[in-house]
C-alpha cells in the first residue's frame, strides 16, 4: 500500500494479544528515561539488562527462540517475598507494560484485586470450575496453577504455541491483574512494523485496519509516553506531617 509523502502505514490490531510483540523501546526507554532506571548493554550481545534505582528489580530482555525473551526478577522486600515474570517475544509490550508501570507507579494501590474479574468484565469463559479464563476466539488460557499458586497464560492458534507469560506464585496481585486487564481491552493495538512480525494473519482470528498517520504523530507517542510517567509524583507518606501553616499576621494598628 503506497503512503502519503509525511505519513507512515499504521496497523491497527484486534485481538490485541495477536498482534505480535511490538517495540521494545515502548517498555525499556520509559524505564531508564522516566523511572530512572540504570541499563547495562554489552554491545557484543543482543541483550538488554535494566536494574530499577534501588537495585531490587532487574530487567532482561534477550531474544531466546526457545524460551521467554523478557524476565522480570524482583529481589525480597521486608514484606514481600523474591518474585519474578516471564514473557514471550510475541507478548505485545504493551501488555508487559501494564506491569513494569505498576511496579514502577510511586503511589501504587493497595487494594486487592483478582486477576480473574477484567476477564469476566470482558465476556471471557470460565472453565474448570472457574480455575482458569479462555477469551472469547478460544485462542488464550488464563488460570493459576493449583499446585504451585504460579500464574499462566497461553497462547496458541491451531495448537501452535504464540506467546506465553508466567507470573511467580509471590508476584503481587495487582501487577498480574495489571496484565489481565489490558489483556482483555477490546481497544486495538497498532503497529507500523507491516504485519512480517504478526503471529497470524487468518482473518477469522484478526481484524486489520489500515491508516496513513503522519510521522510526527507516530514518532510523538513515545515521548508522550515517558512525559505522562515521569509526572506520576508520590503520594504522601502516612508518617509525613503536613507543613504548618504559615503565621498569620495582625493588621497593623495605625
Amino acid at each position: 500500500m503506497n503512503t502519503v509523502p509525511g505519513t507512515v502505514e499504521v496497523t491497527y490490531i484486534a485481538p490485541r494479544h495477536l498482534a505480535g510483540g511490538g517495540d521494545p523501546a515502548w517498555i525499556t526507554v520509559p524505564l531508564h528515561r522516566a523511572c530512572g532506571w540504570s541499563h547495562g548493554n554489552d554491545p557484543l550481545m543482543p541483550r538488554v539488562l535494566l536494574s530499577s534505582p534501588d537495585q531490587t528489580a532487574f530487567l532482561r530482555l534477550e531474544p531466546d527462540p526457545g524460551g521467554q525473551w523478557w524476565k522480570l526478577l524482583h529481589a525480597a522486600g521486608r514484606d514481600q517475598p523474591a518474585w519474578y515474570a516471564s514473557f514471550g517475544g510475541h507478548t505485545p509490550v504493551e501488555l508487559i507494560a501494564a506491569v513494569t508501570d505498576t511496579l514502577t507507579d510511586p503511589a501504587p494501590t493497595s487494594v486487592p484485586s483478582n486477576p480473574y474479574d477484567p476477564l469476566a468484565e470482558a465476556g471471557w469463559i470460565p472453565v474448570d470450575g472457574r480455575q482458569a479464563y479462555i477469551s472469547p476466539d478460544d485462542t488464550v488460557r488464563v488460570e493459576r496453577i493449583s499446585a504451585s499458586g504460579s500464574w499462566h497464560i497461553t497462547v496458541s492458534v491451531d495448537d501452535r504455541p504464540i506467546w506465553a507469560a508466567r507470573f511467580h506464585e509471590h508476584t503481587p496481585v495487582q501487577m498480574i491483574t495489571q496484565f489481565t486487564t489490558a489483556l482483555a481491552d477490546t481497544e486495538p493495538l497498532w503497529r507500523t512494523d507491516g504485519v512480517d512480525r504478526m503471529p497470524t494473519l487468518n482473518p477469522a482470528l484478526v481484524n486489520r485496519r489500515f491508516l496513513d498517520a503522519p510521522v510526527a504523530y507516530v514518532a510523538a507517542a513515545l515521548e508522550e509516553r515517558v512525559e505522562a510517567l515521569a509526572a506520576r509524583v508520590p503520594a504522601p507518606s502516612a508518617n509525613q506531617h503536613p507543613s504548618p501553616p504559615a503565621p498569620r499576621t495582625s493588621p497593623r494598628r495605625r
